[in-house]
Formats: structure tokens, sequence, C-alpha cells
């Protein structure tokens, strides 16, 4: 048999028996809110003129924030269920935590489980990050002007917990650690993507701070895009 047709054959049976990896798919859409706005106080800084100079307009809480057609900032989305038992690898890239203004930015995030955080303080004031996991190892930690910036680590998966500041009482934000990097939070624009997913059937969370969590099963095919959105709404007599 010529040569050629014995290594075409070999070749087709090596991709026969290995075949290629699946295309990802991804999940994207859009979160609003439906119902009256809520009013919102001011946060009140005058206990630090340090913060107050870092804003020249009001500064409201970032509790509920709203576009102009109520598309809903800060709402965690995550892959809840139906992923295949696997060790994702752990971003060496860390993740940041930024106290600018004397207000937790991002309010809402996540972080993968052994993946690096990196809490700034740009504002030339004292802070202290309070952290209060469950599972996890609480920490608190006192930055002081001139230290600006701390790192730190959480081992174990862990829903939803909040970071606060002992110094201004204003200040919080929700942490979640993640088993996998299949998560994300709403822009300013309500909208969301998780990508990279392999085909299969999954349970997708949406969790708001002070609104009740949605959850729906999503089933994607091979290289599938679908969209799924998502409206929060306010609870009755709130």
């Amino acid at each position: 048999m010529n040569i050629y047709y014995v290594t075409l054959a070999s070749f087709l049976a090596a991709i026969l028996a290995f075949p290629m990896p699946a295309q990802a798919a991804a999940i994207k859409g859009k979160v609003t809110y439906q119902g009256r706005r809520p009013k919102l106080r001011p946060i009140k800084m005058g206990a630090d003129p340090v913060c107050l100079t870092k804003h020249t307009d009001t500064v409201f809480p970032k509790t509920i924030i709203l576009g102009p057609n109520n598309e809903l900032k800060n709402v965690f989305l995550q892959v809840k269920d139906g992923l295949p038992k696997s060790n994702f690898p752990v971003p060496k890239e860390p993740k940041v935590l930024n106290q600018h203004g004397c207000i937790y930015t991002p309010a809402v995030m996540g972080v993968m489980a052994g993946q690096p955080l990196k809490i700034l303080n740009p504002d030339g004031t004292l802070h202290n990050v309070h952290a209060l996991p469950k599972k996890n190892a609480e920490f608190n930690v006192a930055m002081p002007k001139f230290r600006t910036e701390i790192t730190k680590t959480f081992d174990k998966p862990e829903f939803m917990f909040e970071v606060k500041c002992d110094v201004h009482p204003w200040m919080s934000a929700y942490i979640t650690v993640m088993s996998h990097p299949f998560y994300t939070t709403t822009d300013e624009t309500g909208t969301y993507t998780i990508d990279n997913l392999p085909p299969g059937q999954y349970v997708l969370e949406a969790w708001h701070q002070r609104l009740a969590p949605q959850q729906v099963t999503v089933t994607l095919g091979e290289g599938e895009t679908k969209e799924v959105d998502f409206t929060f709404q306010r609870p009755d007599g709130k």
C-alpha cells in the first residue's frame, strides 16, 4: 500500500479517536428593576473631612443603582449548578477592591478561592478593612494613610459575606468566593455575559443585596449563546 495512504489513514484514525474539544457556549442578558424607585438617603461623610474632599456631588449608597430605563447594576450572577467536576485554574492576576472616596468599589464582586484580592487605600485617610466570612478566616486590618495596599486570599468557596470599614460605617461591600470562573456582575447598563462554558444544562442564579434572588435553568448546545434576562421587583409594602 502507498505510504501516503497509510499515513492519511493513521491521521484520520487519530482524529476520530481524539475528537476536538466542544466549542464554548455563553449566557448573556440584561437585568432590570420593576416598581417604584427607592428613595435613598445621602451619605453623611462629615465625620471625616478627607472623605468630603473626594466628592463634588452628593453621594448615595450603592445598594440599588438604576439606569435611566431601570437597568439594575451590581447584580451578581453565577452558574450555581451543572458544571462538570473539575479543578478550574486559579487566576494569578488579583481582583481589586478599591476604597477611593471612602466608598468600596466594586460594591459586589467575586473572586476565586486562592486568587489574590488586592485592597487599595488611595484616600490619604485611615480605613479599616473588616471582612466577615463564616467559612473563611475573618480579618480586620487597619490601613492608615501611608498603607495604600494589602493583599488577602480566601481558601474556601463561600457565598456573599460583607466587608465593612469600622471607621466609616457607611462603607460596605459584598464578596463571593468561587470554586469556578463562571460568574460576573452587571454593569451600569444592567448587562452581563458569562462565556467559555462547556455545553450542558445549568442553573443560573442572579443575586441582589436587597432583592430576592432568582434562578433559571439554561441548556446550552455547543457554541451556543443564549440570552437570559431577569426582572427584579420591589417587595410588596416596601
